[in-house]
Parts: structure tokens; sequence; C-alpha cells
């Protein structure tokens, strides 16, 4: 579905070197903190910002040939709502039809009561949880096959990020379908991804199956005399502690089983960032 290669861009000191792939039926994460290349990332995709070198595919083309009805078939959410804050969901709607062959206006309309967002009031009086409710709604709207979306859950509570991110599921239920997504909440992530892309200051560090880096992944939290102890080569990402250190590892059952009463949690997607970004890479 979408391919990035070696994708290259420079400003001042930040440098993105990011290679990805988001494959037909799955999910993929993008996750990082504040600054390591996210939104350059996804604003490469579109061409909103003029890459350095590399090579982007989407649907086994180049980003820049793509024809209006395979336009058509990738839905987005990059932060701002699609249409002029002074309009209605009532005024655009003509706008959707005409835009998307397969807009989906009656579906549209019940998830917007679904999700209560007013037809005829205009977006800026809406708040942030429901610009971000219409930004995934306008993004599903029109049956496209590849989702990216970026912080698409931002702003809103418990409640309302579990229904869209039951839509979301919804929407994977159709066969061929993709999506690429980013969110600062692990938990949404961890809940929905197939596979995980952690980048870290311009380069993907780590791309794993979500399933296996829940399973397999873990963190050691070692005293002093336990790291000097212990056998080490199966260690990742070390971090230095008041306590003593805390340790990535791809092989938590070798120390569950090899070092009785060693204390070993298992690893979420912000342990991972955390690590990564504090840590120092063995």
């Amino acid at each position: 579905m979408l391919k990035l290669t070696n994708v290259q861009k420079s400003y001042g000191d930040f440098r993105l070197n990011c290679s990805m792939e988001v494959k037909p039926g799955c999910v993929t994460g993008l996750v990082g903190a504040n600054g390591a290349g996210k939104s350059t990332t996804f604003k490469s995709i579109f061409n909103l910002i003029s890459i350095d070198g590399g090579e982007i595919m989407v649907f086994g083309k180049d980003h820049h040939g793509l024809s209006t009805k395979e336009k058509e078939d990738i839905g987005v959410v990059l932060g701002k709502t699609t249409f002029s804050s002074n309009l209605t969901i009532a005024n655009f709607l003509p706008v959707m039809s005409s835009l998307y062959r397969n807009f989906r206006k009656d579906q549209f309309i019940g998830q917007c009561n679904q999700f209560r967002l007013p037809i005829n009031k205009k977006i800026k009086d809406f708040s942030t949880g429901m610009r971000a409710r219409l930004n995934l709604l306008i993004a599903m709207s029109h049956a496209a096959r590849l989702l990216v979306l970026d912080e698409p859950t931002v702003g809103l509570d418990v409640i309302a990020r579990d229904e869209l991110l039951d839509l979301l599921r919804q929407y994977m239920d159709e066969a061929e379908r993709s999506i690429l997504i980013s969110s600062h909440i692990s938990s949404d992530l961890e809940g929905l991804c197939d596979d995980i892309y952690i980048i870290h200051k311009g380069n993907i560090v780590f791309h794993e199956d979500t399933d296996v880096l829940m399973d397999k992944f873990g963190l050691l939290k070692l005293s002093e005399k336990e790291f000097n102890q212990i056998d080490r080569s199966r260690i990742s990402y070390i971090k230095k502690e008041n306590y003593g250190y805390q340790c990535l590892t791809a092989a938590k059952q070798f120390y569950i089983d090899n070092y009785p009463g060693m204390v070993v949690e298992k690893s979420g997607i912000d342990d991972f960032i955390t690590i990564i970004e504090r840590g120092e890479k063995r």
C-alpha cells in the first residue's frame, strides 16, 4: 500500500532518513517523541514538503504520479480540519459529494449524529474533541483503501477514543485496506496496530509486530550487583537509574528462566520510547 525507502529531509540540525512499509490489510503505527520526525514523514507522503532524496511509493506507484481516482483512495488526518471553520457540516456535504465518487453521505451523517456533531453548527464553534471526531469521519467517509492518520484521537476523552478506535477496526473488516497511524497514546496503538515503527531523531530505530513486541520484549529492573552478574548479550538498551539499571531485552523468557527472583516486567510502547530516548543502545 505504502512504502518509503531512504526518504531524506533536512531542516537545520534535523535530518530525516526514513524507510518503512505499510502492507495491505495491516494497521501500522509510527511512534516517537515530539520532534522525532513523525509529522515530517507524514507531510512528505503528500508532497506537503519536498524531500531531499529517497522514494515514496503509494499503491505501487511513485507518489507524484497518482491519478485522481488513486488520490480518492486515500483518507487523511494531518491535524487541522479540512474545511473552513466558517462552514457547517451541512455546507460541505455537496463539496464532499463532488470531490469523492464513493462519498457515503448517509453513513457519514449517521456517524456525525452518533458522535454528537451538530450538522448546522459552524466548525469554528466545535470543541477540540469535536474537530478531532470530524476529521476522522471525513477521512473514512469515501471508502478509501489507505488511511494516513497523524494523531487522530488527540483531544478525545477515553470513551470517544474507544468509539473511534472501534470505527477503525470496522474499517479494516473490508479486504485490502490499510492504516498508517501515529498517536501519543500508546494504548491506542497496542490494541489496534499489527506492527510498530519507532522513530528517533529522524531515523527508524525499531520495527516489530505488535504481538511480538508485547510477548517477547521485557524490562529488567536490576541492582548494580545484578547488572554486573547477568549475561548482557541479550540486552538491547540500557538506562541508568538511581536503584541501578533498567534494561530492554527481546529475550524476556531467557531472563525469567535463568535468573529466578530478578524483576522482569512486561514492556509497552511507552517503555520503548523512554528507554530509546534516554538510554544507551548496546
